[in-house]
């Protein structure tokens, strides 16, 4: 049960999460690096991130399962991720 996000969503997700305000959506490809050689995000930035994810589409990805340096590699693997995985949070009304 996954969920559709565009690209264009995840990059100004990425940006929001990370505080990355020199930056635009248009400025991050589809399918540049998130990391070394990349944007040139590192491990703070991944563990921020994930926790994001997982608050925003809970979406978990173990950090020992060798697929999670995978999902993160470029924003569109992070896509098809959310997409196969991910599901809105359950709003809770009091």
């Amino acid at each position: 049960m996954g969920m559709a996000i565009t690209p264009l969503e995840m990059k100004q997700f990425i940006i929001e999460t990370l505080g990355l305000e020199d930056l635009t959506p248009e400025a991050i490809g589809d399918d540049e690096p998130l990391f070394a050689g990349g944007l040139g995000l590192d491990s703070i930035d991944a563990l921020e991130l994930g926790i994001a994810l997982r608050k925003q589409f809970q979406v978990q990805a173990a950090e020992q399962d060798p697929a999670t340096r995978d999902h993160y590699r470029t924003v569109s693997t992070l896509v098809a991720f959310v997409a196969q995985e991910g599901r809105r949070p359950v709003e809770v009304r009091s």
